[in-house]
């Protein structure tokens, strides 16, 4: 792309006027371009100038860079949602501008242009704009009106106590990569903890009168308030709902997974699958896994603590499957696993380990089983 283009392509995006046919360009040319300099160095004379090389401020560069970015479509509610920003490569690279100059990379042309990192907890608004969460931040959450409707503590965002009046439902979802967990506390004192690789989409205030209903891909631990005028809904997308009033329960609803599981720790959860009338009623102390090609639900005893150990940032195998294993990996550590060793794939596993590094738990199973691997950055073959 000649560099005139780049520049009225990164001056429309500055601006919030460039189009989505635009931005798709634009973001094409970041991807796939071996010599970044053209950019970055308008980006220098354009926007870090004004914005960062006056005072370096991570904060504020972050933040002001993220308000001019609005997304045309919402991000779609599917598992793509939780790995896949349609325009993660523009985002990061900007956010990485205020970095490179207070490393002085500026100051040797020479070296290498690198993206940071795309694995970032994000806030998506009603309007489809989005905000970077840090999970050491403590700061108000403000919606384009300027608006307070919630308020961030560490790696807590809470929403009760908030300036929202709306009589309307107004939803926000929270989107949490690989590697990473964080915890919501809604409207009405429900809390939820988010493990790695999911996302949960909300109402920012739940409404008088009306049942209470939150979507969730991935896996959470959820404590309902008690409120039986509302009854608290988790909508799986997958034809399976979780209804209770009050209680703790742990739910694991994977996009890859075959099936959705459900861990009563206390109270009463009934599951239903396609607005059936009929619903399963777990107790507590009891699993229950809706297999989604059979499309029906099994329930058996269990030891609860081994499907709530991921809030500690545990890792713990009950009869599970090499192949399985593999994929809370993945997760747990913000890996890629390819795995070329098919004999031990469907083999079921038991062990336990604490918040332990990676290559702990792989030495393990090279150690009792004779599985090699090597590990390439964050890519890990399984040999």
């Amino acid at each position: 792309m000649k560099t005139s283009r780049v520049e009225k392509l990164v001056v429309k995006y500055l601006t919030h006027s460039i189009s989505k046919k635009e931005w798709d360009e634009l973001n094409l040319w970041i991807g796939q371009s071996k010599d970044q300099k053209i950019f970055i160095e308008y980006l220098k004379i354009n926007y870090a100038i004004e914005d960062i090389m006056s005072e370096f401020n991570t904060e504020r560069t972050k933040d002001s860079i993220l308000r001019k970015i609005k997304k045309d479509k919402k991000l779609a509610y599917t598992s793509k949602a939780i790995r896949v920003f349609k325009y993660a490569a523009t985002i990061t690279i900007l956010l990485g501008i205020g970095y490179f100059y207070q490393k002085g990379f500026f100051a040797n042309s020479n070296k290498e242009f690198t993206a940071p990192s795309q694995d970032i907890i994000t806030l998506e608004f009603e309007s489809g704009s989005l905000e970077v969460i840090s999970e050491d931040k403590t700061a108000e959450i403000v919606n384009e009106e300027g608006a307070v409707i919630g308020t961030q503590k560490g790696n807590r965002l809470i929403y009760a106590g908030t300036e929202n009046k709306s009589d309307e439902l107004v939803y926000n979802q929270l989107t949490v990569p690989y590697g990473k967990r964080f915890e919501l506390e809604f409207s009405d004192g429900t809390v939820a903890y988010l493990n790695a690789g999911s996302s949960l989409k909300y109402p920012i205030k739940f409404l008088e009168g009306q049942a209470r209903e939150v979507f969730l891909v991935g896996e959470a631990f959820l404590d309902v308030k008690k409120d039986p005028s509302r009854p608290f809904t988790v909508n799986t997308s997958n034809n399976l709902d979780i209804r209770v009033l009050g209680t703790k329960f742990n739910v694991s609803n994977y996009p890859e997974d075959e099936t959705t599981e459900v861990v009563l720790v206390e109270g009463s959860v009934g599951l239903q699958v396609d607005d059936n009338t009929n619903d399963v009623v777990l107790e507590p102390g009891f699993k229950g896994s809706f297999d989604r090609g059979e499309k029906n639900i099994t329930t058996k005893p269990v030891l609860t603590s081994v499907y709530t150990s991921w809030m500690n940032g545990d890792l713990v195998f009950r009869n599970i499957t090499f192949e399985n294993i593999l994929k809370r990996l993945e997760r747990q550590y913000n890996v890629t696993i390819i795995n070329q060793n098919q004999k031990y794939l469907q083999k079921k596993f038991n062990a336990n380990f604490g918040n332990e590094p990676i290559e702990t738990v792989l030495n393990y199973f090279k150690n009792t089983y004779g599985i090699a691997y090597t590990i390439d950055n964050n890519n890990i073959t399984i040999e």
